[in-house]
């Protein structure tokens, strides 16, 4: 039987700061940047955003609790608790904001994403699905659609979606290299290594899409060529960190016959 590669986030880690903080070229990937919730309280009381993440929350869930009600600060607060990893908080948030503020497009966003943070797929893409709509579609919604259909192993609708999404933004680092993935995960290396070249080519793509690239080539018994990938161009501290993350993702895909299989780990990403 084929095996079917499965992801999951990747872990933080001091060489991976960049893809938790991410940065695809002003997309996030699954945890909101601080930056994002100032941007969603609009008028007289926008303000900067706490740079530090449990601030942030503090901040901003003093707000909510005022008036958990309020749109602004239910989202603003939703963000943040993403931000600082509290996910399943998060959701519960953002589900009561988009209850007492229905047919909000905004949360209805938030929420999806929240759910996507929780592996709840299914729902996820359900609620995605009713904040945009086919006449005004939302490229980032659409890319993250993709993504919970992937999860769910619905690889060929997935890549109809991130289709939809480069029509929008052609050439989006973020979504070609969930694209390359869907691929991965099919176990079409070819056309996954097409795509993540064409967003890693992007002078928008970041480590994730580097990390990602490495991981196909490498998957391809190309190890030397996957690692000088992903230490390109990296402080020697950082190359050496991605380089026994690139092992560790390989050797998964390597264990001996009869030992427990592991599958390689691989990032979606979730651009807010």
């Amino acid at each position: 039987m084929r095996q079917r590669f499965s992801l999951a986030r990747l872990a933080a880690s001091t060489s991976l700061v960049a893809v938790v903080a991410m940065g695809l070229g002003g997309c996030s990937t699954g945890m909101s940047k601080l930056s994002d919730v100032t941007g969603s309280i609009g008028g007289p009381r926008a303000e900067a955003a706490p740079a530090d993440p449990v601030r942030a929350v503090e901040v901003y869930g003093e707000r909510y609790r005022a008036n958990p009600k309020d749109a602004d600060a239910a989202l603003a607060y939703g963000q943040a608790l993403r931000a600082n990893g509290q996910r399943a908080q998060a959701a519960a948030v953002l589900e009561q904001a988009t209850i007492a503020n229905p047919g909000n497009k905004a949360l209805l966003a938030q929420y999806g994403r929240a759910l996507a943070d929780n592996g709840n797929f299914q729902q996820a893409y359900d609620v995605l699905s009713k904040a945009h709509s086919p006449d005004n579609p939302d490229w980032r919604l659409l890319s993250v659609q993709g993504t919970t259909l992937d999860q769910m192993g619905r690889h060929e609708e997935a890549r109809s979606y991130y289709a939809s999404a480069l029509k929008i933004a052609p050439g989006d680092p973020g979504v070609l290299s969930n694209l390359g993935l869907s691929y991965m995960l099919s176990r079409d290396l070819p056309k996954a290594e097409e795509a993540l070249r064409q967003a890693y080519a992007s002078p928008r793509a970041g480590i994730r899409v580097r990390q990602n690239l490495g991981l196909v080539v490498g998957l391809q018994g190309r190890f030397a060529e996957a690692e000088t990938i992903v230490k390109a161009d990296l402080p020697p501290d950082q190359a050496a960190a991605n380089v026994a993350y690139l092992k560790e993702m390989l050797s998964r895909s390597d264990a001996p016959r009869g030992a427990p299989k592991r599958t390689p780990v691989a990032s979606l990403s979730q651009p807010d």
